[in-house]
């Protein structure tokens, strides 16, 4: 399984040919360097939750326009796509299949925001290997301890970097693709993740220190 960062909290999963694009939020495309076309070849989307650094909907319908590529994602953005004409797949909870992915979606609740309303949102167990809580850090994720690959908040309004080691410290995973830094200069990203890389080496987890455009690693 190939995974490419594009941004942010923007990724593609690609296995055997299939291409499944998460969460292309407004980060990704703010500054021009990911366009729509690039994702005109997924085979499939999903959105984890509402808010627009995951949701950007202005190039989601461009992108759907260019792949005719269906939309998984649950009640809340359903009924912000339905506005907007797009259809899509209800995807809140439990096991179902997009191509070769076997996707576990668990409803996971996002980290408390400064005068801002909690939304619905949705993570994804992929393939038995992957854990992403998208923008949760709720110690109740500790039963997937062990698994190959986390995909872990960097830095956010709604935590600092001891809680967040402090939660992926609680999941052991093996591995961790660091997320939600699309708002931070290169060069601070780089240090934060030379701190992050430096912390969980004590542990035996490899944290991938990727930002830039298309990046990817394969598990």
């Amino acid at each position: 399984m190939k995974i490419s960062k594009y941004i942010h909290s923007c990724l593609v999963f690609e296995l055997d040919g299939f291409k499944l694009l998460v969460d292309p939020g407004n980060f990704t495309f703010a500054e021009g360097l990911v366009k729509p076309e690039i994702f005109k070849d997924v085979n499939a989307i999903f959105i984890s939750h509402i808010h627009p650094d995951h949701l950007d909907m202005p190039n989601l319908k461009e992108i759907v326009k260019l792949s005719n590529a269906p939309v998984y994602t649950n009640s809340q953005v359903g009924e912000a796509l339905t506005k907007e004409d797009i259809t899509f797949n209800l995807t809140e909870e439990g096991i179902f299949n997009v191509g070769p992915f076997k996707l576990e979606a668990i409803p996971v609740v996002h980290e408390p925001l400064l005068d801002s309303p909690i939304p619905q949102m949705t993570g994804l167990i992929i393939n038995d290997k992957v854990l992403h809580p998208v923008d949760s850090l709720d110690t109740t994720l500790a039963k997937y301890q062990g698994i190959d690959l986390l995909l872990l908040v960097t830095m956010a309004p709604f935590a600092n970097e001891l809680k967040i080691a402090g939660f992926a410290d609680q999941i052991k995973p093996k591995q961790i693709l660091p997320l939600h830094d699309g708002f931070a200069k290169p060069f601070f990203v780089k240090s934060r993740f030379a701190n992050y890389k430096k912390h969980f080496e004590k542990s035996g987890i490899k944290f991938h220190g990727i930002f830039e455009v298309g990046e990817s690693i394969s598990i």
